[in-house]
């Protein structure tokens, strides 16, 4: 910057002596002129006269400030849909001495009514007398009144929209009093076809995802939900709560027609909670505990960290060895559908079978297989001949029990059971099957 300062000034010395004062006059000009219009452009941008023309941008400019103006003398504090009743009663009460006040994290009992100058002494005894005021949660509400002296008169919990508990003063302390809101159950008919998944075709027909779990599970013995096709038709009596005018979460499935091809499925619900077929009997397909005609001995027991006698690695043995001889039936301890059938370095001929959504069964070292892949099998049929094909130290039947993808121990772990209903509780479940039929009308 000094260099191009010191060339300009070079150069302007060296101007011949007209063009010197040419130059020195016009700079003059010019600073007089700035001078004597800044004034008149400053006084025009802060007051213009009142009788001015306005022009139209400034027009739509002062309109927008105005309706800006006008917002911000709102009470940015209530809500647009407090009418003014709801306003009178919240002054009303808080006139009256009503406290109300919204549990956040960190506040406690003690720390809420201390804070309002409620002595000590009462919250003790409160909180002594009833230990649950001791767990309140985020979202819950509380109010309370005070006497002219200040002392808690009462004190109100809304522990959810169902539930509300109140304290009342005594003379020897407070009495509590819980009130129990009790919605309208009203049943609800849904009817869908297969577009894709049957989750998301439920979803779409207005399921919600506890109904459309409590249908996969009803079901999951009778059918394969992956191998319904487009088209297939359902149809689901559900009963809904409406609490308070409002739609609540709470919904309990009734009874429940899947037509797949030219077969139809049911699933009702029983008094018990438990759901079963037109005829009263069980849905659940019950499992045998051992997979053969006879109880055979237990060589090696199942064991998360068995040395193996073949590797001699520390490796989970995932299920129970019965030291059988070659060429004895292997039976499926319940119904399913054939996984796999086929032959493994490490399990030689083996077998896996799908039973429901959960469960899951695996036999190995067989010398023969009598399923394929995808047939169904039933309970005690035979699915192959045991042996003693890949890394075996001798002729036996590896047997494996899976509950949700998770290993358990065949011999101990709780299995299903078939059940079915019976005397007056399968007459009064009949009777209530006759009611719900009718409903379940596919298009």
């Amino acid at each position: 910057m000094q260099l191009i300062a010191s060339t300009f000034a070079l150069a302007f010395n060296h101007l011949p002596r007209s063009q010197f004062f040419i130059l020195g006059s016009l700079t003059i000009v010019v600073t007089l002129a700035v001078a004597f219009w800044r004034p008149y452009v400053c006084a025009t941008v802060v007051a213009p006269p009142a009788n001015s023309v306005i022009p139209l941008e400034d027009y739509h400019l002062s309109k927008l400030i105005a309706e800006t103006n006008k917002n911000l003398e709102k009470p940015p504090d209530i809500d647009a849909d407090l009418t003014k009743n709801k306003l009178n009663e919240l002054i009303a009460g808080e006139a009256a001495g009503v406290h109300e006040y919204l549990v956040s994290t960190g506040d406690t009992l003690i720390s809420l009514l201390t804070q309002d100058g409620i002595g000590i002494d009462d919250i003790t005894v409160l909180a002594q007398s009833y230990p649950t005021l001791r767990n309140l949660k985020i979202g819950q509400s509380l109010s309370w009144r005070k006497t002219a002296d200040g002392d808690l008169q009462r004190l109100t919990w809304n522990i959810s929209s169902r539930e509300t508990r109140t304290y009342d003063r005594i003379e020897d302390g407070f009495q509590e009093s819980i009130t129990n809101l009790t919605g309208e159950w009203r049943n609800t008919i849904f009817t869908g076809k297969i577009n894709g998944s049957f989750v998301t075709s439920a979803r779409a027909a207005g399921l919600t995802r506890s109904d459309v779990n409590t249908v996969i599970k009803a079901l999951q013995w009778q059918l394969d939900f992956r191998k319904l096709r487009k088209g297939d038709q359902f149809v689901v009596l559900a009963s809904r709560e409406t609490l308070n005018n409002k739609k609540n979460t709470q919904s309990q499935l009734l009874g429940v027609r899947l037509r797949t091809g030219s077969k139809d499925y049911y699933a009702f619900r029983a008094d018990d909670g438990k759901f079963y077929n037109r005829d009263a009997s069980g849905l659940v397909s019950g499992f045998m505990r051992f997979p053969t005609m006879k109880r055979f001995r237990v060589s090696s027991n199942f064991n998360p960290r068995r040395l193996n006698p073949i590797t001699g690695r520390i490796t989970p043995h995932r299920g129970v060895d019965f030291a059988v001889p070659v060429g004895t039936p292997v039976l499926a301890v319940g119904d399913g559908g054939v996984l796999v059938s086929k032959r493994d370095i490490a399990a030689g001929n083996y077998v896996a079978i799908r039973h429901g959504c959960q469960y899951m069964t695996r036999y190995m070292h067989l010398k023969k297989l009598l399923v394929k892949q995808g047939q169904k099998v039933k309970r005690g049929d035979r699915i192959a001949l045991s042996g003693n094909t890949g890394r075996s130290s001798g002729p036996h039947l590896h047997f494996e029990v899976w509950i949700n993808q998770q290993a358990v121990n065949p011999l101990t772990t709780k299995l299903p059971r078939t059940e079915e209903l019976t005397g007056s509780d399968r007459m009064e479940y009949i009777a209530q099957v006759k009611k719900i039929l009718p409903q379940l009308q596919l298009n």
